[in-house]
């Protein structure tokens, strides 16, 4: 009989999924910044109807809104690429390495869009995308 336990441990690529699951907040609480503690009449947050609140917000506001609803809609596909990856025995390393470029390329991707940079803010989304493809496939054999 195998005594032999198995022990799960948190790996950089699950470390990786946290962050990501955190960059939309991240992005709503950047399109927030600074409206907290103004009046509502003078274009203060309002917690009561937050959601016409960031609808009616211009510019870098906006494009942070945007950002979050992207990062969003990004994040169940790269969820589901690391928990693949993981089951099917993806070398962890290269798995790590990926998912922490992953993020990385979110963040930029994030920068990029508040600050209006298009046409470089679409390739890095590209290459966040290609990462991510890359995750879901490096364990297949």
């Amino acid at each position: 009989m195998n005594t032999t336990m198995h022990v799960a441990r948190f790996t950089v690529a699950y470390w990786c999924v946290l962050i990501a699951a955190l960059l939309p907040m991240a992005c709503a609480w950047l399109a927030k910044s600074g409206t907290f503690g103004k009046p509502r009449k003078d274009g203060g947050y309002d917690n009561n109807d937050p959601r016409a609140w960031l609808a009616r917000q211009k510019d870098w506001r906006a494009r942070a809104n945007a950002a979050q609803a992207n990062s969003f809609e990004a994040l169940p596909f790269f969820i589901g690429a690391v928990i693949i990856a993981h089951t099917l025995g993806a070398g962890q390393t290269l798995l790590d390495i990926l998912a922490f470029a992953y993020v990385m390329l979110r963040i930029f991707y994030i920068l990029m869009y508040v600050s209006d940079m298009a046409m470089a803010r679409s390739a890095v989304w590209t290459g966040a995308l290609l990462v991510n493809i890359a995750i879901l496939f490096i364990g297949y054999r």
